[in-house]
């Protein structure tokens, strides 16, 4: 809190001399993302968090509280701890958006209620964000009607796995058989070792799918208890190979878990 304090501090004294143009803070990349779309250049930017990043493991900067103390308009999930505070000496709508965006479905929903508050911040142009946003929700619907056709000629409903709480929405989604879920591996014990094992010992487990950004050695080792196949999928964009965008972090989370079954879907009679 003492940092924070700090900071504000600071941001207050370097945005008294800044003048800039109304400028729509995320704080993180995936919000971030998608207001960038929606506006469509008509409006500029910021994403406090970069792309890859856990907004838990993040150090704000002063250059943060500069474009939060600036800003006109501030989208959040309500994870962040500390946005609340930060906002509180500036002058900007403070809009939290809560929920997940890890399915398309999800993404949708966020791009709606993106579009939604854009419009109302800037009604001069709500068409504009209108036509964009349904443009990207068009690219979301192609790529939940390919991973569902995927998940299906996969038989997934069949494969029950031991999943890592944040994934979990996701991997249901595609049809997964989920038997068990567990927190950060922060607060986990032995003996929640034991259970999970158990758990996914007496439903045949096949996968232990984890969540990069909260670490994956608790998933690994409980992968080997159950002689089960470890995934790592990730919640954000651009910390893995190929996750550039919200459409390949989806796209590329249903990939690895479907090269994890392919092996034994090709043999089975």
């Amino acid at each position: 809190m003492k940092r924070i304090a700090w900071l504000i501090g600071i941001g207050v004294l370097l945005v008294a001399s800044a003048v800039g143009a109304e400028t729509v803070v995320s704080t993180h990349a995936v919000f971030g993302e998608i207001a960038e779309i929606v506006g469509g250049g008509e409006i500029e930017v910021v994403t406090i968090i970069p792309s890859g990043f856990c907004p838990a493991q993040y150090d704000l900067a002063p250059s943060d509280l500069v474009a939060v103390l600036d800003a006109t308009l501030i989208l959040y999930s309500g994870f962040e701890s500390w946005m609340e505070t930060l906002a509180a000496g500036g002058s900007a709508d403070l809009v939290q958006l809560p929920g997940d965006w890890a399915t398309p479905d999800a993404a949708v929903k966020k791009t709606e209620a993106i579009r939604d508050t854009l419009s109302g911040r800037f009604p001069e142009l709500a068409s504009t964000f209108a036509a964009n946003a349904d443009a990207y929700i068009g690219r979301l619907l192609d790529l939940k009607a390919s991973l569902v056709g995927r998940a299906e000629e996969l038989s997934v409903s069949s494969i029950s796995v031991l999943c890592m709480e944040w994934q979990a929405d996701f991997v249901s989604w595609l049809g997964f058989s989920v038997a068990a879920t567990y927190g950060p591996p922060a607060g986990l014990t032995l003996r929640d070792l034991v259970r999970l094992a158990d758990a996914g010992s007496s439903s045949g487990a096949e996968l232990v799918i984890d969540n990069l950004q909260s670490g994956v050695e608790f998933g690994a080792k409980l992968a080997r208890e159950i002689a089960a196949i470890h995934v790592v999928l990730s919640n954000f964009p651009g910390a893995m190979p190929d996750t550039a965008t919200v459409l390949d972090l989806l796209a590329r989370n249903a990939e690895a878990l479907f090269a994890a079954i392919e092996p034994w879907e090709e043999v089975s009679p």
